[in-house]
């Protein structure tokens, strides 16, 4: 058995449906667990939704009526017979999403969220679904939710693996092709809905793949395969063949856009190759990620973060930046969940690059000036490149500010100023 997963971008109208049915009949496999995702931005449409419900405005009927009117355009373009079962269906996740927004009392934010934007996932698959019943590809609907068992916490839910294996060797065939949806889980206790993370859905089709012990797993982008730098901000990039697993690893540790980071870790646990391939060029080999040579070819490869901040902190007396006082900060950075990209110490000194997700840099940095002398830049860009050589480096520093630099073994890393 296999596992494919599509993303948003590859059923974001309904031709991109008609290709996931394309794509099924050329590759020719009978036996898929077949992850979809939310339908091209539908996942930012929700949640816009979320801000209007929680800030109790108007605008969140507008959003949800945008919502429907996207879906319903694909479902008009695919089911020209509006009278096919489907509409019903998609109906029916229309109005338990209306219901959620009537009958709840919860202002927690993180469940609200959960609650709503998983309906983006919910819809898509129901529509995928209907689609490739009308063109005579057998399939079976699963709700993720009966499968993937979580722990509450919200928007970034951790997995309970021996229920979820339970439940995944229970309910999915392991002959036929099974649609189910990306992003979501369930957690164990009532039951509500979970989600795993923005970008979640490459996890979810792995963490199938490690209960189904399959054969591989192939994310469908429109891109040919996991380039070594993203095309929309470097002008010249190769296609990588081949990647084992710990490059793969550290590409995702430092950010790079095409793996979700969480994704190859089951995977690699039991040697299960992922394939990233084009859904335009189906057929195409694109790249495979597994056990073997690090890079084929062997070339530099470039990750960009925009937007963040770095932190310079010093002890207000002068004295040594000792452990008790690091452990201060990883503490303080944790509760007010900043990601940390980098980090640099010296003896008076520590500098720490973080990505502000959660927009609490303000009650942060209130209370590191308690207890350090604080300096920051907001709005910098953090560059990772592996396998770098000095002609590179100095390209990408042209006609731009040094804020810090941190080299290692394999990779270096800049924060600049543009």
């Amino acid at each position: 058995m296999k596992v494919f997963k599509f993303g948003g971008a590859s059923v974001k109208d309904a031709a991109g449906v008609k290709n996931v049915a394309s794509v099924l009949q050329k590759t020719g496999e009978k036996d898929l667990l077949v992850v979809v995702s939310a339908m091209g931005k539908m996942t930012n449409q929700l949640e816009k939704v979320v801000d209007a419900y929680l800030s109790e405005t108007q605008s969140a009927a507008e959003s949800i009526q945008e919502f429907k009117e996207y879906h319903n355009c694909i479902l008009n373009d695919l089911f020209p017979n509006s009278s096919h079962p489907v509409f019903n269906e998609v109906g029916k996740r229309y109005q338990s999403l209306s219901n959620f927004l009537e009958h709840n009392n919860s202002k927690n934010r993180p469940f609200v969220y959960d609650q709503i934007v998983g309906y983006g996932e919910l819809v898509s698959t129901q529509i995928v679904s209907a689609y490739l019943s009308e063109v005579h590809i057998e399939n079976t609907l699963l709700d993720v939710r009966s499968c993937i068992e979580t722990d509450s916490n919200y928007r970034d839910a951790k997995v309970d693996w021996e229920a979820t294996q339970e439940h995944i060797s229970a309910k999915v065939s392991a002959k036929g092709i099974t649609i189910t949806q990306g992003f979501l889980g369930a957690e164990g206790a009532n039951n509500f809905t979970t989600t795993l993370g923005r970008e979640g859905s490459d996890y979810t089709a792995a963490i199938f793949a490690y209960c189904l012990n399959a054969e591989s797993v192939t994310i469908w982008k429109d891109v040919p395969g996991v380039l070594n730098a993203d095309p929309r901000y470097f002008s010249k990039t190769t296609l990588l063949n081949k990647i084992s697993y710990r490059e793969a690893i550290e590409l995702a540790f430092y950010g790079a856009s095409v793996i979700h980071p969480k994704t190859l870790q089951p995977l690699q646990r039991k040697e299960i190759p992922l394939f990233v391939k084009s859904f335009v060029n189906p057929l195409d080999p694109g790249t495979c990620v597994g056990k073997g040579v690090t890079l084929d070819p062997m070339v530099s490869c470039f990750i960009l973060k925009k937007n963040q901040v770095l932190i310079s902190l010093s002890s207000l007396d002068f004295n040594f930046m000792m452990e008790h006082h690091i452990g201060d900060v990883f503490k303080w950075l944790h509760t007010y969940k900043m990601k940390v990209e980098l980090i640099q110490n010296s003896a008076i000194s520590f500098s720490v690059c973080v990505d502000n997700k959660y927009d609490n840099l303000a009650p942060l940095l209130a209370k590191l000036r308690s207890a350090f002398k604080v300096s920051w830049n907001e709005n910098v860009t953090l560059y990772t490149i592996r396998h770098a050589d000095s002609k590179q480096i100095k390209a990408i520093l042209k006609d731009k500010t040094l804020l810090l630099k941190q080299e290692s073994r394999g990779t270096v890393q800049l924060v600049v100023k543009e």
